[in-house]
């Protein structure tokens, strides 16, 4: 909850203050009446009232985030967020070419984490696995435009080609 009692010269009285979309709400609801300090029934009603245009912005947040959520972003080079092509190093000290998927899930409500090989699949069947793992935690519909744009998003083999040795030349 982000109700929270301020008591300083300036103001005495509850704080209601939530981060949406990127803009900050943030509203007061002040605990005096004719310069004195409000008790009892007043100032359960004006709790009552903090909290309550609290739960409106909670509401307002929770949506927010889920559209958030269901949103594909694109890097400057073209990637998605959360979906990487990188190479990645084995046991034998082999570097093979992967997609890397790494997303807050809605399923597990935690950070996950994998890799699709790209020399196992090719970039078709890697990529398809990649966006299906990455719609599953994310709890997008494979009828929706969000999940069109991320199979449209698909590197090709030469852009694969191109990311892998980028991120190889990064590490030296």
């Amino acid at each position: 909850m982000s109700v929270e009692l301020l008591d300083s010269p300036r103001f005495y009285g509850f704080r209601v203050r939530r981060q949406i979309a990127g803009k900050t709400y943030q509203e007061y609801f002040s605990l005096k009446e004719n310069g004195k300090r409000i008790r009892g029934a007043k100032r359960a009603a004006a709790r009552n009232q903090a909290d309550l245009r609290d739960a409106e912005l909670s509401v307002l947040q929770k949506k927010a985030r889920e559209k958030a959520a269901k949103e594909v972003h694109l890097d400057a080079r073209g990637q998605v967020r959360g979906i990487l092509c990188r190479l990645k190093s084995e046991k034998s000290g082999s570097k093979t070419p992967v997609f890397q998927i790494g997303v807050m899930s809605q399923l597990q409500n935690k950070i996950v984490n994998t890799t699709v090989s790209i020399n196992k699949y090719g970039v078709d069947e890697a990529w398809h696995k990649a966006v299906d793992f990455f719609v599953a935690h994310k709890k997008i519909s494979k009828r929706s435009r969000a999940y069109r744009e991320l199979l449209a998003a698909k590197p090709s083999p030469a852009d694969v080609r191109r990311l892998t040795v980028q991120t190889a030349k990064k590490r030296r």
